[in-house]
């Protein structure tokens, strides 16, 4: 009977070597690490996280220890540790994806992180800045980052990207940006150069007439010289990173009397912006980089308000069609 099943699950593709399961699973997790192809900031990230809050409690146990209720178990010890739930979401995150590696390579049967709702971030909803409050951060940063905010609020550009823009990225006349790089600033060693993570990062994006003029300037005081010069640079004129910057932006918040924004939420507010607009998701998407239509649907549905926008726009219609002396009988269409 036990060998006629065997046969079964043979012959259905679901058998699976019972002495599989018994490898390490430390060791097949360190192994699955080394062969991600993972950019340089995300392997110090999640490294960490693996090395830090997964090994400790799951890396010495077999593959088939680990079952939904260990899972359970560790995760709820991770929260009542008092670790960060975004922390904690990156953890669960990286062992479901290792032990689906396990499944494919039938190692398992199924994976046993089966936790509805653990593997999904709950952030809070990231503060959207006015026009008027783009250009107060604006007037109080030092001059060389002026057009280095405005950039942000009005494109949608990440902090990486601008970081690395290039004076031939930047068509004045066209009135678009080039987006073909972006600078990657791994927790250990030196910021590096590269492709952005997906090929839709790499993008064209238009910015507002407005900024003409700003841009313009920018590049004849600020700009490095050379196609390759880049538009910004550090403080004390080195590479611009994120740690070198912190100290300026937080003083411009403090002169423009602005608390709790971060310097990505500008990126959050161009693309709300872009939807307030009218943006499609498909436009969302390919101003934002993004190849899903995850994030775009979080900007629709931000302005899902102009609901009322759009009823305004209806009832002007009808106010038009009813005017005084317009006939309400349809129009009949011209035949040639």
């Amino acid at each position: 009977m036990a060998l006629s099943a065997i046969e079964g699950d043979i012959v259905r593709g679901r058998w699976t070597d019972p002495d599989a399961g018994k490898s390490n699973f430390g060791d097949y997790a360190n192994t699955w690490f080394r062969e991600r192809d993972y950019a340089a900031t995300t392997r110090g990230r999640n490294g960490g996280v693996l090395r830090l809050h997964i090994l400790p409690t799951l890396g010495a146990l077999a593959l088939a220890e680990i079952d939904t209720p260990p899972v359970r178990r560790w995760r709820a010890e991770l929260l009542e540790a008092g670790i960060g739930e975004p922390t904690v979401v990156k953890a669960y995150q990286i062992l479901r994806a290792i032990l689906n590696t396990a499944v494919d390579d039938g190692l398992i049967q199924r994976n046993p992180c089966r936790i509805k709702g653990a593997g999904i971030t709950k952030t809070a909803e990231r503060p959207v800045l006015t026009v008027e409050e783009v250009f107060a951060v604006a007037a109080a940063i030092e001059g060389r980052y002026r057009v280095m905010v405005l950039l942000a609020a009005f494109t949608g550009l990440r902090f990486g990207e601008l970081a690395a823009l290039q004076r031939r990225d930047i068509d004045l006349q066209g009135r678009y940006v080039r987006v073909r790089r972006a600078q990657a600033e791994p927790q250990k060693g030196k910021a590096e150069i590269k492709a952005p993570k997906s090929a839709a990062g790499i993008r064209t994006v238009s910015f507002p007439a407005s900024l003409v003029p700003e841009l313009t300037e920018h590049l004849r005081i600020f700009g490095e010289s050379g196609r390759t010069g880049v538009l910004f640079v550090g403080p004390r004129g080195g590479r611009l990173r994120r740690n070198n910057f912190h100290g300026v932006w937080m003083a411009a918040l403090k002169a423009a009397g602005i608390k709790g924004v971060h310097f990505h939420d500008l990126r959050h507010t161009g693309n709300t912006l872009a939807a307030t607009g009218g943006a499609t998701t498909r436009e969302l998407m390919s101003r934002m980089g993004h190849s899903t239509v995850r994030a775009a649907m979080i900007y629709q549905h931000l302005v899902g308000g102009r609901d009322e926008e759009i009823a305004d726009h209806v009832d002007r219609q009808i106010k038009e069609a009813r005017k005084p002396g317009r006939s309400e009988k349809p129009k009949k269409p011209k035949i040639d």
